[in-house]
């Protein structure tokens, strides 16, 4: 189930180098859980997806993210989350609170994309992560990577790229300076 749809936004994640190696993960809301890509998955071959319930054991294959999934689907209205590893967002993460992207698209699609805080794999980073996707489709945990979620991978893959290019973008601009 959604083996194909993981493997084509993996394959996209990869190419746009926003991911590296085994970093990374992709879950889909389905019935009363989400399919989650298998720890230490390579996201443009990730295997069969694991399916994690909203509420009680969780499959120890499932990736370790999987907390800051569970509490955005039951928090949110979102389907599909992207959790992605891209340096730009990463860099400015760790130097800002928040990043106010000034390209055309990321000042029209995401204003501001807010950075929050936690150790990766921890109820803190679910808890902070879920807060700003309930009003986002975009949050960047500090020093670790983005979370992007929406109506399916597709469109949590395209706020995933829309971050970095608006990172891309700031620092160029900051190299002006």
């Amino acid at each position: 189930m959604y083996t194909d749809e993981f493997k084509r936004i993996g394959r996209r994640l990869f190419a746009e180098g926003l991911v590296g190696g085994n970093f990374g993960n992709m879950s889909v809301r389905s019935g009363d859980g989400f399919c989650i890509t298998r720890t230490g998955a390579y996201l443009d071959d990730p295997g069969e997806p694991v399916f994690v319930p909203l509420d009680g054991p969780v499959p120890k294959n499932a990736s370790s993210e999987y907390r800051v999934h569970r509490e955005v689907y039951q928090k949110t209205r979102h389907n599909a989350i992207v959790h992605a590893h891209p340096a730009h967002a990463v860099a400015l993460s760790i130097i800002t609170g928040e990043i106010i992207p000034r390209d055309s698209e990321g000042v029209i699609l995401c204003p501001v994309i807010p950075v929050v805080h936690g150790v990766p794999g921890s109820d803190e980073l679910a808890m902070n992560i879920s807060d700003s996707l309930s009003l986002s489709k975009l949050a960047i945990a500090s020093g670790h990577g983005t979370f992007a979620a929406g109506k399916s991978l597709d469109e949590a893959y395209l706020f995933t790229s829309l971050g970095e290019h608006a990172c891309r973008v700031l620092i160029l601009i900051q190299q002006q300076n």
